[in-house]
């Protein structure tokens, strides 16, 4: 019971981060790239931490790690979970297919758990992990294709998708890693910190949109509020409780919610429909969770 709070908030967080999908949708439409959001959702979620830190973090013990190796591994962490997910996620969507990209993203869980094995000796998986892993991938491959099911193959496209998904589970292995060493306070705003800091080489490539007639508009500051302070700021922050406090396996299986929580979004916001196919995929969805953490 005492975890308990803990599989409801990495719930929560889950089912926010499945309705961005909406919100980064509407952005695109409104002409901002994926850089470009990534970008002002960081940087928003960055100066917030700092208004809602206080003056404490201006203590010179707030600013850098205890050691120059944990340093460097919390802007790995910065890359991970942060530049090179967003890019290598947001890209493959102009090469392949959503459904690939959602279905590719959700093998993370997988990810974690190979890396967890060399260095993260306290992990334990369920006795049926594996088995409710891949019923709940078989779910999430119910509901991105949709009663669809041809897969179109793109290597470039799947690679990048692929990327973005070992990318998040070592940002998960490295913040249970570090998560006894720091607050959760600071490690995300390194997070923030480092993913801006190592987007900023792409722009010389694509430079970052400064529209301000873009910027002001409804549909555009304010699902970049919402991507910044709810997605980002409050929900990075309690994903980093999180697996402090369950564990870098059980907390990254929540991620195969993701894709049920993005189906119910697009069936309030754009009016799509649910098949059979998606109600059979929430369904293996939701029992491989369930049988992964037995």
């Amino acid at each position: 019971m005492k975890t308990l709070r803990y599989h409801f908030t990495a719930l929560m967080v889950v089912i926010v981060w499945g309705t961005t999908f909406v919100a980064t949708k509407m952005l695109l439409y409104n002409g901002l790239s994926p850089k470009d959001i990534f970008f002002y959702r960081f940087l928003l979620a960055y100066v917030c931490i700092w208004i809602f830190g206080g003056s404490r973090f201006f203590r010179h013990k707030e600013f850098f790690a205890g050691t120059f190796k944990d340093e460097f591994l919390l802007m790995l962490m910065g890359i991970t979970g942060g530049s090179l997910y967003f890019v290598a996620a947001n890209t493959a969507l102009d090469m392949t297919t959503a459904s690939n990209v959602a279905l590719l993203v959700c093998v993370a869980p997988i990810f974690t758990v190979l890396l967890s094995l060399p260095f993260l000796k306290n992990e334990r998986l369920g006795r049926y992990w594996w088995q409710g892993s891949l019923l709940a991938l078989a779910g999430v491959a119910f509901v991105v294709f949709n009663g669809r099911f041809v897969l179109e193959i793109n290597p470039l496209g799947d690679k990048l998708s692929l990327l973005a998904a070992f990318s998040w589970a070592l940002y998960t292995i490295l913040l249970k890693r570090l998560g006894s060493r720091y607050s959760t306070q600071f490690i995300t705003r390194k997070v923030f910190f480092y993913g801006l800091l190592t987007l900023l080489p792409l722009f010389l490539f694509q430079p970052l949109k400064l529209d301000m007639e873009v910027l002001m508009q409804p549909a555009v500051w304010g699902n970049l509020l919402y991507l910044a302070i709810v997605a980002s700021l409050l929900c990075f922050f309690l994903w980093n409780v999180t697996v402090k406090r369950l564990g870098a396996v059980q907390t990254a299986n929540y991620i195969y919610l993701s894709p049920l929580v993005t189906m119910i979004a697009s069936v309030i916001v754009f009016d799509d429909v649910i098949t059979i196919a998606a109600v059979v995929g929430a369904i293996l969805i939701l029992s491989g969770v369930a049988l992964a953490k037995r």
